[in-house]
């Protein structure tokens, strides 16, 4: 069967849906739609705690947020990007006070704002710590107002349709029924969030599996950056579910097992000569999770069934202000770890958290591909740089998805439906997905193991810190699971709510996104924010002040090349924080 869209947005979390209000809005005579493989509101914007940055204080400037970007980047963010970014941020953000985001208040009535890791001013907004519930609630609800704006709810995307280097739609999966769907459209928005599910310990939910990331990639688009995966500093054990940054920012400290504040021995970027025992807990994410590791070679973190730990400390703050400021970290820590923040040490390690690299993008969103645009964390176009600075990734899904929207209906109103070469590919994925269907029954391998030896993989080399040697064992290691990928058996024979596979699409995509996370780290032999190569410890700037974009050659392997960083107003320099 065939569906036909001008713009099909893939995904409806919060970048998914900014883009289609924002088409909505301004091109009000286009037919939208969003293929998401979740019910919108259990997209992974949901689950974003702390807050969102953007200038509003009187104290504060759009330049000053602007150089923390930069900085806390480690000179790899494009300017042009970041300055672009922090002006449009504080507009965005009020425009959702405006459709009805419940913002936390000052007892003054002004919106309230807290600190947050490697800025040196507030100017997070932030409602209670369930900013992405609130936030991804009042997109939702507003985007309802539209009726041009079609939802294809539990969908799964499969391919996109490419000829003659322009996009015509792709090809989805309705996971209740299992019927497979052609649906063209004169442009694409790629809203499908992040990968960490690459990896074991993660923050992010099931569905965070670089759908998009490999669709882009499949498409001839290439990723960019991907060698930066953000490490959060406090996830509880086990779980891997996030303890917010707004738990430092309102006072909390890290504790190892002598119950030392252990971040002021350590090079955090600060230009103070003593350390800063208010503050050093907001340092940015990648050197606290540095820290840590050096922790743990020291023998100071505490060992625990699910590996090494140090404590978070929030009991000094009481129970009112964790009841009014972080309530959703106190209801996590009893529901999850069985203890109270009020009253106990909560356990606490790095978790891979998010990805500063993502789908190859210029300002608007758009690809190397025509009609065919990104926005969010699958995008980098790139503002995060080597290490993202925590409150800036909201704002950028709002900034960046409104711009793809109206780029890509700017697009759509001027270019023509499918060709018959593209409509011809559709034929081709459908015969594709029911193969994989219906004939598996005699592999010898299984989903999970493979998705497991990925996972260990990915963590044993490309976690915290890398070597040349166990990159260069990780390439040849995945290599060998596509290999076996041919051989993996689907014994679910339903069409109905066939749920293995989803899961064997998902994991294809991720070894795709696996191998570019690697070749990409493998190339960058400098150590550069959250990008630290023991081989190679310093950073490097005559060789790597430089963007790599992993692309796909024809026999399927990564080709790695670079792409110039943008300056246009800050030189690199010194790495700094609190200035």
């Amino acid at each position: 069967m065939t569906t036909a869209h001008d713009v099909v947005i893939v995904g409806g979390g919060g970048a998914g849906l900014r883009a289609a209000i924002a088409i909505a809005e301004e091109h009000p005579g286009l037919d939208v739609a969003i293929v998401s493989k979740v019910y919108p509101m259990r997209s992974h914007t949901v689950s974003a705690e702390g807050g969102a940055a953007g200038v509003i204080g009187a104290d504060d400037s759009v330049d000053e947020h602007a150089y923390d970007t930069v900085s806390g980047s480690d000179w790899l963010a494009d300017q042009d990007a970041v300055e672009l970014f922090v002006h449009e941020a504080p507009r965005e953000l009020l425009r959702l006070e405006h459709w009805g985001c419940p913002w936390s208040r000052e007892p003054d009535g002004r919106i309230a704002v807290r600190s947050f890791g490697g800025m040196k001013k507030k100017r997070t907004w932030f409602a209670a710590d369930k900013t992405g519930f609130h936030l991804l609630h009042t997109l939702f609800q507003t985007s309802l107002k539209y009726p041009a704006v079609h939802r294809h709810d539990e969908w799964f995307a499969t391919k996109l349709l490419v000829d003659d280097g322009r996009v015509q739609g792709l090809v989805a999966i309705e996971l209740a029924t299992g019927r497979i769907e052609t649906v063209t459209a004169k442009a694409v928005i790629l809203a499908t969030g992040g990968c960490g599910r690459v990896f074991p310990f993660t923050t992010n939910a099931a569905i965070k599996t670089g759908d998009g990331m490999a669709l882009a990639y499949r498409a001839g688009a290439a990723l960019k950056d991907m060698e930066f995966v953000q490490y959060h500093p406090t996830g509880l054990p086990f779980t891997g579910i996030l303890i917010t940054e707004a738990a430092r920012a309102e006072g909390g400290w890290l504790l190892n097992a002598d119950g030392y504040r252990y971040l002021q021995d350590y090079d955090l970027g600060k230009p103070e000569p003593t350390p800063v025992l208010r503050s050093m807990e907001l340092g940015p994410r990648d050197r606290l999770s540095q820290a840590f590791v050096h922790e743990v070679e020291k023998g100071r973190a505490i060992d625990t069934p699910y590996g090494p730990v140090v404590n978070l400390d929030l009991r000094h703050l009481g129970p009112k202000l964790i009841d009014t400021k972080i309530p959703f970290v106190r209801e996590l820590c009893r529901k999850y770890q069985n203890v109270d923040p009020a009253t106990d040490l909560v356990q606490v390690r790095p978790v891979v958290h998010y990805m500063m690299g993502g789908v190859h993008t210029d300002l608007d969103g758009a690809t190397s591909v025509r009609g065919l645009f990104a926005a969010g964390e699958v995008a980098c176009v790139s503002i995060n740089g080597a290490n993202r600075l925590g409150s800036n990734s909201l704002p950028e899904l709002l900034v960046f998805g409104a711009r793809a929207g109206r780029t890509a209906a700017e697009y759509a109103t001027t270019t023509p439906g499918p060709t018959r070469a593209g409509l011809a590919q559709a034929d081709d994925e459908h015969r594709r997905i029911w193969r994989e269907l219906r004939r598996r029954e005699a592999g010898t391998e299984r989903i999970s193991a493979i998705r497991e030896e990925m996972q260990h993989t990915m963590e044993g080399s490309a976690g915290i810190y890398r070597s040349g040697d166990s990159l260069t064992k990780a390439v040849d290691t995945l290599r060998g699971l596509q290999d076996r990928m041919r051989l993996v058996t689907l014994e679910d024979r339903s069409q109905t709510f066939n749920t293995e596979l989803p899961a064997f699409l998902e994991l294809s995509a991720m070894l795709d996104v696996a191998e570019a996370i690697v070749q990409s780290a493998l190339c960058r032999e400098e150590s550069r924010g959250a990008h630290q190569r023991t081989d190679f410890p310093a950073r490097d700037d005559d060789r790597f002040l430089a963007h790599s974009l992993a692309r796909r050659a024809a026999d399927g392997s990564c080709e790695i090349d670079y792409l110039p960083v943008t300056i246009r107003r800050w030189p690199a320099g010194e790495r700094v924080y609190g200035r």
